[in-house]
């Protein structure tokens, strides 16, 4: 069953589509997982150095359902991936709210299968892919595996495919990396059979192009990054670290390191011909696709090679900044691996905790599990924070807490957060400082 929602209102809101692209299209939008560039940096000017004590400006607020997926923002327009889940029922949706107001401009609804487990009240179950929208189309793939392709105006299916009866994916698996587009192909990764790991489809037609690697499921989310001369698409699996020619599906290196299939969940990242895939680092060449393991050697101990299932690193300055599970800030030595310092004064330190991290400017915006936006300089120095908001309630049942995992999105001076409940669109901007 397929049901897409109109308002009236979009017919109105149509109008103004042009002039709100045009103008969004002088600041920064952030149309996939990680922003703009897939690193998670926020380039925009114009903005608070310190949070107001009476808390951020909000502009809107709209109810919405449960998944982890993250907010995007293109065009003038904000997608979010959820559910929405009335036993025996349970719908994935895709909505398109204007980014100024708030208003829903359309939303697209599939009924779903979901298990029993699934429909918990407390914690209930919703896409966890974060959508990617180009050339006009949104992509969305949902908890099991769904994935669709919609016009941005309105809503409509241009195709769609079910990634779990064509490649042999087991129930709620593979869901949870986000697509990539690179030129005309979206690429997902997903521990498809046989030899499906990876594919890549023709992001118009939602044909095959190429398949590739064996490897099993994945939580971590691919990258597409340029170095030895070539693009590369970097996929972290149980099994191994894997670059691939993203217009071919060939391998241009692997290094096989084994890890449990609940640890590949933070997304590969890389800075200054260096590349760092949960828990190893490389130096990339620079005249080939090839890559040296940095840290650690093959037979260091899986414990101590962990920096954190969830948390995204950042490599900067020739230094780490990560959450070493366990809510500790870490700062290593990027070609060591070597320990530089650790605080524990940016999240509450239980299992569950996240620190993830979006550089903005000389600063580094930190969102955590407890709904906190904080502005904070990290350096060889130590962390120095500058200022912290609480943005957002966390709503997920987790170790006799609730915590928010979804990761926010920054475009055109505001932030954009969700919870299992709400999404929340927030004022960053300068101007706006006196607000409460």
């Amino acid at each position: 069953m397929k049901f897409t929602f109109v308002p009236l209102a979009f017919l109105r809101a149509a109008q103004v589509v042009p002039l709100l692209a045009a103008c969004a299209a002088q600041a920064e939008d952030w149309p996939q997982f990680r922003g703009p560039n897939r690193d998670g940096v926020w380039n925009e000017t114009g903005l608070l150095k310190t949070f107001p004590a009476g808390g951020l400006k909000i502009r809107w607020r709209v109810p919405v359902g449960a998944g982890l997926s993250s907010p995007i923002v293109s065009g003038g327009r904000v997608f979010l991936c959820d559910s929405e889940i009335k036993k025996p029922k349970a719908r994935e949706r895709v909505h398109c709210f204007d980014e100024k107001s708030g208003k829903t401009l359309w939303s697209h609804s599939d009924e779903v299968d979901y298990p029993d487990w699934a429909f918990d009240p407390k914690n209930p179950a919703g896409p966890d892919a974060t959508p990617i929208v180009a050339g006009g189309k949104v992509f969305a793939l949902g908890k099991n595996a769904h994935l669709v392709c919609l016009d941005v105006r309105d809503g409509a299916v241009l195709w769609e495919r079910d990634l779990m009866k064509d490649y042999g994916l087991a129930e709620f698996s593979g869901s949870t990396p986000s697509p990539l587009i690179e030129d005309r192909l979206l690429i997902l990764v997903g521990g498809g059979k046989p030899d499906a790991c990876v594919i890549a489809l023709d992001k118009d037609s939602g044909k095959e192009v190429w398949r590739a690697l064996g490897d099993k499921w994945t939580y971590s989310s691919p990258i597409v990054i340029s170095a030895g001369g070539k693009r590369q698409l970097i996929v972290w699996t149980p099994a191994a670290i894997t670059s691939l020619d993203p217009a071919t599906g060939k391998i241009w290196w692997r290094e096989k390191r084994d890890s449990q299939g609940d640890y590949t969940a933070a997304s590969p990242v890389f800075h200054d011909g260096l590349l760092l895939a949960g828990f190893v680092m490389f130096r990339l060449g620079a005249d080939k696709p090839d890559a040296t393991v940095l840290w650690p050697e093959a037979n260091t101990s899986f414990t101590r090679r962990i920096l954190s299932q969830t948390s995204i690193p950042l490599i900067r300055d020739g230094r780490v900044f990560s959450d070493k599970s366990y809510g500790h800030l870490v700062c290593l030595d990027a070609r060591t691996g070597k320990l530089v310092w650790q605080n524990e004064e940016v999240t509450d330190k239980k299992n569950g905790a996240t620190q993830q991290l979006f550089p903005n400017g000389d600063s580094v915006l930190i969102f955590t599990n407890e709904g906190n936006l904080i502005r904070a300089r990290l350096n060889a120095d130590g962390y120095k924070e500058i200022s912290r908001v609480r943005l957002i309630e966390p709503t997920s049942p987790f170790a006799g807490r609730n915590l928010v995992w979804p990761l926010p999105a920054f475009a055109n001076q505001h932030v954009f957060a969700r919870n299992g409940e709400e999404l929340i669109c927030a004022s960053l901007a300068e101007k706006d400082s006196h607000a409460k």
